[in-house]
């Protein structure tokens, strides 16, 4: 669970997992100070760590010699919908077979499915 706090300095945030500590903030064009990342970067980041996680963990397990992986994330919104990219690359060489497996591993990792699979967002003010 993470637990995050507003004070009155605009608009950063500060969130607490109760092991870390960490930052959001906008930037200054919309107000903030921009001294951390803005929350569609946070998500980026949770989306892009799974990503390599996930891709790490499978082709340890496959034993695959992928070298270093790589991911960007970009978070596009437009009117009625918002876009999610996701740019995979591998230090070493790869197949075409084990492209299109890691791509299908990629769209496999837990952010990604909660991502895809949210039908509703609860709000309880207490």
């Amino acid at each position: 669970m993470i637990h995050s706090t507003i004070g009155s300095e605009a608009y950063k945030v500060k969130h607490s997992n109760g092991r870390h500590s960490f930052f959001a903030d906008e930037p200054e064009d919309k107000g903030g100070k921009d001294t951390a990342p803005t929350p569609d970067e946070l998500l980026e980041a949770a989306l892009a760590s799974c990503t390599v996680i996930t891709l790490r963990m499978y082709t340890t397990h496959k034993q695959w010699n992928v070298g270093a992986i790589q991911v960007s994330v970009s978070l596009v919104r437009e009117k009625e919908k918002s876009i999610i990219t996701r740019e995979l690359y591998f230090e070493n060489e790869l197949s075409e077979e084990q492209k299109q497996r890691l791509a299908q591993v990629a769209k496999a990792c837990p952010v990604s499915k909660t991502l895809g699979g949210i039908n509703e967002l609860l709000v309880e003010v207490k």
